[in-house]
């Protein structure tokens, strides 16, 4: 195999390169156009190295340098992002070896280490989150149940399935651990007369939701608080927590426990967790965990059900896996964010912009693979009565078909 131009070393790594990922489909090209791509069939895309640096990287370190390179533009993908970054994720089904001791030796987050870790992702300005997501300025997984249905009405679509899910009844009292900009907190407040009391820990989001609550009248009935879930002690009807388990860390799955089990009706209580999981424990990968989410980790389902069910003395009603919504969700967000691209790359410089163009393709891919699942999980006390007999009222009429295949 020929590399004319390159040394013997760059051409020896860059066929191992190669090798590694033939059977995704992705081909290789090195900075002076040469590549060790020799089959026949044509690739997925190409991956562009302009130095000999990323070659290095990509060999011996590829789930943080991949996304290293690409920030800073060293790498390119020739072809559409998303469909490399899908036959890409497929190759490593397993946990590594760096994976495996990060899982040991993941530092906790501490009180202060977690309100560094939301202010490094969701203080961004709300403008910038305003410029891609809908209108109600969701930032979780919405439900689509048509595969036509815009983003707006599927994200409604999404907070109506929680509160259905949790059999909301006026005048009860909820909790949510989590609350983004406040719109599941306002809507079920406003559509079925529930008493809200919503933490959170990122200024400028609890800023936003408190105007939003003022505006629309609803701040009599919606407490927006500054402060960790794990300072929550009154008790509360409902436990509500939708995007907020992924920043929790594996070494505090039993503070989340101790709070559920402090707040949390026994008589009458349930709760619901809708969270970003695995099918095995793995870390979140290494490049997200640097620039994107510091200190997260998705758990696997098991891991949740032992580790913070299981002690606070809840038992599992219901358990959804909605991945393929989210891949979905994550299409839209992509489209919207490369609609604003240059006024990102304007206002945060393109190494910004490319970091958050990769993460939102990244993630589509990872929930269109399985790398990621998406559950929502409704649990009650041990002794407490399960709040529904059926799923029939939570869906209605929903299409039952399955078009996520061709449509996603």
């Amino acid at each position: 195999m020929g590399l004319p131009g390159v040394g013997w070393l760059s051409r020896s790594l860059a066929e191992r390169l190669q090798r590694r990922l033939l059977r995704a489909g992705v081909r290789v090209e090195l900075w002076n156009g040469a590549s060790p791509y020799t089959v026949e069939r044509r690739p997925v895309g190409t991956l562009v190295l302009r130095d000999a640096r990323t070659l290095w990287g990509l060999v011996y370190n590829p789930h943080l340098q991949f996304g290293e390179s690409y920030m800073r533009g060293s790498l390119e993908v020739r072809g559409l992002l998303e469909p490399v970054l899908e036959a890409l994720s497929r190759l490593s089904p397993a946990p590594t070896r760096r994976e495996r001791l990060h899982l040991r030796f993941a530092l906790p987050n501490s009180f202060r280490r977690a309100r560094r870790n939301v202010h490094h992702h969701y203080d961004l300005g709300n403008d910038f989150y305003e410029g891609w997501l809908d209108r109600q300025m969701l930032y979780t997984c919405a439900y689509f149940d048509h595969p036509d249905v815009p983003l707006e009405d599927a994200q409604v679509a999404k907070m109506d399935m929680v509160s259905r899910k949790l059999r909301l009844q006026p005048g009860e009292s909820v909790i949510e651990a989590g609350c983004g900009w406040g719109a599941l907190a306002l809507h079920m407040a406003r559509r079925y007369g529930v008493r809200v009391k919503a933490f959170n820990i990122s200024r400028e989001q609890i800023a936003y939701a408190r105007a939003r609550a003022a505006r629309e009248g609803l701040a009599g009935q919606v407490e927006f608080i500054d402060d960790d879930y794990r300072n929550v002690v009154s008790e509360c009807d409902v436990f509500v927590s939708v995007g907020m388990l992924e920043h929790v860390g594996i070494r505090h799955f039993s503070s989340l426990a101790a709070v559920l089990a402090r707040v949390v009706r026994r008589t009458c209580g349930r709760g619901l967790l809708h969270f970003i999981g695995r099918d095995v424990p793995r870390p979140l990968n290494a490049w997200t965990r640097r620039r994107i989410f510091p200190g997260g980790y998705p758990p696997a389902l098991a891991e949740v059900a032992t580790r913070v069910l299981a002690p606070a003395r809840m038992s599992v009603l219901d358990v959804e896996n909605l991945r393929l919504h989210y891949a979905r969700t994550l299409a839209h967000w992509s489209s919207r964010f490369a609609s604003i691209g240059d006024q990102v790359r304007a206002r945060y410089g393109d190494e910004f912009k490319r970091a958050w163009e990769l993460y939102l393709a990244g993630s589509e891919a990872a929930f269109a693979t399985g790398s990621l699942q998406l559950f929502q999980v409704v649990f009650a006390p041990f002794e407490a009565e399960p709040p529904y007999w059926t799923r029939a009222d939570i869906y209605g009429n929903a299409p039952s078909e399955r078009w996520f295949t061709a449509t996603r």
